[in-house]
């Protein structure tokens, strides 16, 4: 691959030349807060898309996949709208979606079907579409080459935080930039889950390209996180490549394009983690030793969703033995008898034996924020793979008690 460089830059969405977005309130959200945002390029632009596996796809993801379809991959707009799925909604909520991309079009000029749609909140809940109305137009008009924060902050429901993050990648074949937001802190499991990703890009990229590029990176970074394994029905990651920079990218430059793209998801990816519904603690689970790479995505997968292993580490106990468990059950390659299990720095389980006289220097281990579990399959086997789950806690299950009362 060619020697890269890559420099953090401000602005997320909007860092990208070419690019303008807006968050305003419309009155979804009961609390007032802002719940609509557009991101806008002045040319239709490369597209690609990876959406929920959940088989209760919502509107707006029927929508922009046929958007998708008929454009050929070209799209100038992303609207969306938070406290509200319109998902389970049947043929109103089909129309509501449609309804958007067409009022979007109107103001942007552009055709509805450049435009992709996305809507996040409660589920079976119809929208109100006199209030998108009005934010669509609002955001229009407040459309601003600095507009990438209040679009982050418009697509959250329950994220304690905006997540934001924009590079800028210089190569041999000249500069450009990538940015992105996401919004996701419950329903959250790998297969795209109650999230939502939007990526901008300054480079020209073909949309078979662009599409092969985010269906590998968002396998690697968003579809390898868990808050609770929960699946939803409305999640997509979007990306645009404009080409306002000049620089080309094209089969040859892959590699490239997939740095360019992991170095703004990776991020994303985590803070939607950081800021897991109840978090306290960012955990990553490594997984080595496995006969392929599936059979340790497979383990880790159950390592991040399992309830046990979740409230151990929100405790602080080093229960090594509840990752053993979970990877002898996880239907991958396993050997006890050359299983290993680390809690950060400390091995508490090797060939079959455990080492207990360690468990305080796990536990003090568990007080920090960020935590590392690392468990081989003893297989010998070159397989491995990493994803980040947050600590389950009290707090959780009184925000998911509460979420619609």
């Amino acid at each position: 691959m060619n020697e890269v460089s890559v420099t953090p830059v401000q602005g997320g969405v909007t860092a990208p030349a070419g690019y303008r977005a807006a968050g305003v309130a419309c009155g979804i959200k009961a609390s007032g807060a802002p719940d609509l945002a557009l991101v806008v390029t002045g040319e239709s632009s490369s597209a690609a898309a990876v959406f929920t596996t959940n088989l209760a796809e919502a509107a707006p993801i029927l929508i922009s996949r046929e958007h998708l379809r008929t454009s050929g991959g070209r799209a100038a707009a992303i609207v969306v709208n938070s406290g509200c799925a319109n998902a389970c909604t049947g043929p109103d909520g089909m129309r509501a979606a449609a309804d958007m991309a067409h009022r979007t079009a109107d103001v942007v000029g552009c055709e509805p079907n450049a435009v992709l749609v996305a809507s996040t909140g409660v589920i079976g809940v119809q929208l109100d579409m006199a209030r998108v109305a009005s934010g669509i137009s609002a955001a229009a008009s407040a459309l601003s080459d600095t507009g990438g924060p209040a679009a982050a902050r418009a697509i959250m429901t329950t994220d304690p935080f905006p997540k934001e993050a924009s590079v800028e990648i210089a190569w041999r074949g000249g500069t450009f930039r990538v940015g992105g937001i996401a919004k996701g802190a419950g329903m959250i499991e790998p297969m795209m889950a109650t999230m939502l990703g939007f990526v901008t890009m300054d480079a020209a990229v073909e949309p078979a390209l662009l599409q092969r590029a985010l269906k590998d990176v968002v396998d690697n970074t968003f579809n390898a996180i868990s808050v609770d394994g929960e699946c939803s029905t409305n999640d997509c990651v979007f990306a645009l490549a404009n080409g306002a920079s000049g620089v080309r990218l094209g089969g040859p430059d892959f590699g490239v394009l997939l740095q360019a793209l992991t170095r703004v998801c990776e991020p994303l990816a985590i803070d939607i983690v950081r800021g897991g519904e109840g978090a306290t603690k960012l955990i990553t689970v490594r997984v080595t030793g496995a006969r392929s790479d599936t059979d340790a995505r497979r383990t880790a997968r159950a390592i991040a969703n399992s309830p046990l292993v979740k409230t151990a580490v929100h405790g602080g106990d080093p229960n090594w033995g509840r990752l053993i468990a979970v990877a002898g059950r996880s239907g991958s390659g396993f050997s006890l008898d050359r299983a290993a299990v680390r809690i950060g720095p400390v091995e508490l389980f090797a060939n079959g034996r455990p080492y207990d006289e360690r468990a305080d220097e796990a536990a003090e281990y568990l007080r920090a924020r960020e935590i590392d579990l690392e468990v081989d399959l003893g297989t010998g086997g070159p397989g491995k793979s990493r994803m980040w789950t947050c600590d389950l806690s009290a707090e959780y299950v009184r925000i998911n008690a509460e979420y619609r009362t």
